[in-house]
């Protein structure tokens, strides 16, 4: 089930950037086109979040602690690139920049889990979450709310009906993050329940 919903929404990430990158020139907001290629840098995060879920066996000697690291790393480059995105509307964009920028932030958290091993533990084995991991849901939610309120003060922006289905998904993302602070096991009730919600 794991897999099935994280492919799913890694699908979806990667469409995002792939219909915001190849319409760039005709893109009059670049608030689309700043968030088509974060998202690709979301999916692939996410891709070695789900080959690291524990039982998997992608990567040896890991416990869960690994893919915890690795979605808390995404959700901070979702929420904080939604935020972002909405203060650099109106602004010339240079989409290869932003895509090797990208590109750096990705492989700067990469190597600061798999190499440096300086990435703070996220979960415990037995003990469950730890207070970084619930904390950094907690200032994601935030980063989010945030995101939204900024889409409402640019709402002249946006067609009423993408300025809906923005904040709908982003609410919806804050339901699933909340969700995601109340395990104990990575296969528990509350997992189970934000992934529906990630979908």
């Amino acid at each position: 089930f794991h897999s099935i919903a994280e492919i799913f929404s890694i699908v979806v990430a990667c469409g995002i950037f792939v219909l915001a990158w190849n319409s760039r020139r005709f893109w009059e907001n670049t608030y689309l086109l700043f968030v088509g290629i974060a998202y690709l840098s979301v999916a692939g995060l996410d891709l070695v979040h789900t080959l690291a879920y524990k039982g998997m066996g992608v990567f040896q000697g890991y416990e869960a602690n690994l893919s915890t690291q690795l979605w808390i790393s995404g959700r901070y480059v979702e929420s904080i690139s939604l935020l972002l995105a909405t203060f650099l509307m109106g602004r010339k964009l240079n989409a290869k920049l932003v895509l090797v920028g990208y590109g750096v932030v990705t492989t700067f958290i990469l190597t600061s889990i798999f190499y440096w091993n300086i990435f703070p533990v996220c979960f415990v084995e037995g003990a469950g979450l730890t207070a970084f991991k619930n904390v950094s849901e907690y200032i994601i939610c935030f980063l989010l709310l945030t995101s939204i309120v900024m889409l409402l003060r640019k709402r002249h922006k946006f067609e009423p009906h993408i300025l809906r289905l923005l904040i709908a998904s982003i609410t919806v993302t804050i339901a699933s993050e909340l969700a995601f602070t109340f395990y104990v096991d990575v296969t528990g009730f509350s997992n189970l329940v934000g992934h529906y919600l990630k979908i």
